[in-house]
Parts: structure tokens; sequence; C-alpha cells
């Protein structure tokens, strides 16, 4: 349990990932985590795409900074994308999503991956481009996207853990 408390405490969002790839056993590793995560009623309404094609990669990469308004890549260089959905129809969608995600960037840290969760999956995947790179891998039903979790080694050093604030924690006995 100390492990997963240690990971816990010094997990950072990456911002900057050489362009080495994640070998597959790592990343399945990583993935494998995220099918664990804690969801309402074990519904496991949450999926994920492994994106580690360039190609595509890029291509979310662009889709996702028009959304942002920029032009600059929104996933900091990162190799993998791993990108979390879950069925709207779930009443505990968004919450599953979202274990999920950090489950992902857990599993990452302790593996020595670096990740960052990325936001605007929800916008992407409503529009006809998203849908389509849905349709074009057969998922079907109505997702809803939740996030990115940018997977990739840092580049540079890692971020200092930052001092918890104060008064967030709160007692009834």
């Amino acid at each position: 349990m100390q492990d997963v408390l240690e990971f816990m405490k010094t997990r950072r969002s990456i911002r900057k990932f050489k362009s080495d790839m994640i070998d597959d056993d790592t990343l399945n590793k990583i993935i494998e985590a995220g099918t664990y995560a804690a969801n309402g009623r074990n519904m496991q309404s949450p999926i994920i795409i492994a994106v580690t094609n360039k190609e595509m990669r890029d291509r979310i990469s662009k889709m996702n900074a028009e959304i942002m308004g920029s032009n600059s890549d929104p996933f900091y260089g990162a190799p993998v994308i791993l990108i979390v959905l879950a069925d709207k129809s779930k009443p505990t969608a968004i919450y599953d999503g979202s274990l999920v995600m950090g489950n992902l960037m857990l599993a990452a840290h302790s593996l020595g991956v670096g990740s960052c969760w990325i936001h605007r999956a929800k916008e992407e995947f409503e529009t006809a481009q998203g849908k389509e790179i849905l349709k074009q891998l057969g998922i079907k039903g109505e997702y809803e996207g939740i996030a990115h979790c940018a997977l990739g080694y840092p580049d540079g050093d890692y971020p200092d853990v930052i001092p918890r604030k104060e008064n967030r924690v709160f007692y009834i006995k």
C-alpha cells in the first residue's frame, strides 16, 4: 500500500515528452489498469481508444487544437494518446470515465511513463470527424468523450511535488 500512496503523492502532469514510443507491454499494462477503475454498478461503460499511429495522433491533435483555438500541439509531443469515452446512457458515465483517467495516469507513473490529462474529448467526438473515427473503429452507441491521456517519456526534469493546501479536509466524528 505504501508504494501506491507514494505514486499518488509523486505523480505530476508532464508537458514535454520525448518522441520515443512506449513499448507494447508497458502500454498494455497502463490500459489494463484503466479497465479496472471503479465504476457505477459495475456497468463498465468507459472505453479506451489507444492511438499510437502518428498520422491519427496528429489528426486528433489538430482537431483538439482547433477546438482550443490554437495552432500548438495540445498533447505536448506525447507519442501515445489514450482517449477515454463513456456510454452517454449510463448515469455515472462521466464519473466512471474520470476514474479510468486516474488509473491510467497512476499506472503510467508507476511504470516510469509520464502523463497529462487533456480536455476537449467531448467536443471532438461530437463533431462529424470524431463520429467518423468511432464508426471506422466499429464503435456503436452514443459515447461522450471524457478526456485524453497523453503518454510518453518525460523530456526534462520531473516536476516537483508542491505542498498540499491546508484546510481541505473536515472531520465529523
